[in-house]
């Protein structure tokens, strides 16, 4: 049900999953703020803040913090989360939780040392925001530890930016940059032949950040150790087909597919890194292990389209189409590096290009 909303809401399966969540929260254990939210004087996020920090408290803890933070007070006034700024909310929120059941927010917090994890987003003009989820005296001393290094740069006249050093100390520090004992990391770089050797034009792909200029393309390849892989094209500028009869895709035909799909999950509005390489037409139903019927899905998108009532069927032009349980219809476009055959031309349209090329030449 999750994925459906995620669908219906242009989200990710991960927020239509939160949304669902919340919506059931609000409904069965949260009516004060429920009534804010439909009365317009609570938004979404101060919900799913209220939510989210009571979400290890019992059914009657959290309907207390629900009613002491969001019911309107004896004489009618407002309640107080309404004049709350959301770290206010957020706080006042934490500080019930603790005051109502210290027990169970510190076992959550033990807990939530699983979740740590690292993610990357693009930004504009090439760059990136990479992020670490980290335990608290962790995060904390990465960030000193930072800081110290941009204090001891700066005091010995580097002009840099203390930012601007934190940066590359962080980048030294786990590339192995700054020992010169460096990893071998690989990072792929998708561009045509043309833009790799012969200053062309068209932007090039980085895998997990998504088109960059070519220029800059060529610039960032110039000091690597370069691997060059033709991956997409036969020499009349056609996807190559590859195919196998054994039902898990082959590491080079799986390589393909993720390349191809730009390391992005198929799913519409899912936005999450491609885990699973999965068959469009079930191989059980008669569907063939080959680039036609293969795309690219993340671990939550390949088990909810295995559930009973989702159809997916692949399209002559690299487009999903996929149906949910409800009937509802969604159609992933194909991806960028598709190049589809040229529709054959009529015995008119022969006629006008011959004509055309014969007045050119006179």
């Amino acid at each position: 049900m999750g994925s459906q909303i995620a669908l219906a809401r242009r989200v990710s399966p991960a927020k239509g999953a939160q949304l669902l969540g919340l919506a059931k929260i609000l409904l069965a254990e949260m009516p004060h703020t429920f009534r804010l939210m439909k009365a317009g004087l609570f938004s979404q996020w101060q919900a799913t803040i209220l939510a989210r920090e009571t979400a290890c408290l019992s059914m009657e803890d959290r309907r207390v913090v629900d009613d002491r933070l969001c019911a309107p007070g004896p004489s009618g006034e407002q309640p107080k989360a309404v004049t709350m700024g959301l770290r206010q909310l957020e706080n006042a929120a934490k500080k019930l939780a603790i005051t109502l059941d210290q027990e169970s927010v510190v076992a959550r917090a033990a807990n939530a040392t699983k979740d740590r994890r690292v993610g990357l987003r693009p930004a504009p003009d090439t760059m990136t925001w990479l992020g670490a989820l980290l335990p608290v005296k962790d995060g904390v001393a990465v960030f000193a530890a930072l800081d110290q290094a941009a204090n001891a740069a700066r005091a010995a006249g580097d002009e840099r930016t203390r930012g601007q050093v934190m940066a590359d100390t962080l980048v030294d520090r786990v590339t192995g940059r700054e020992t010169g004992v460096k990893p071998r990391i690989e990072v792929k770089v998708v561009m045509t032949a043309d833009t790799l050797t012969n200053d062309g034009d068209q932007p090039a792909t980085v895998e997990g950040y998504g088109p960059v200029p070519a220029a800059w393309a060529r610039d960032a390849l110039a000091d690597a150790e370069v691997f060059v892989r033709r991956l997409f094209t036969d020499p009349a500028g056609q996807l190559v087909a590859m195919e196998s009869r054994s039902r898990k895709a082959p590491d080079g035909l799986a390589e393909f597919i993720a390349t191809r799909d730009g390391g992005i999950c198929r799913t519409v509005g899912c936005d999450a890194p491609i885990r699973n390489i999965d068959h469009i037409q079930r191989h059980a139903d008669g569907g063939q292990t080959n680039a036609q019927n293969l795309q690219g899905l993340c671990e939550r998108c390949n088990q909810a389209k295995e559930a009973v009532g989702w159809q997916a069927r692949p399209g002559p032009d690299g487009s999903i189409t996929t149906i949910t349980p409800t009937g509802h219809t969604y159609v992933s476009p194909p991806p960028e590096t598709w190049q589809p055959d040229p529709p054959p031309l009529s015995p008119a349209e022969l006629r006008l290009r011959n004509v055309l090329l014969d007045y050119t030449a006179a």
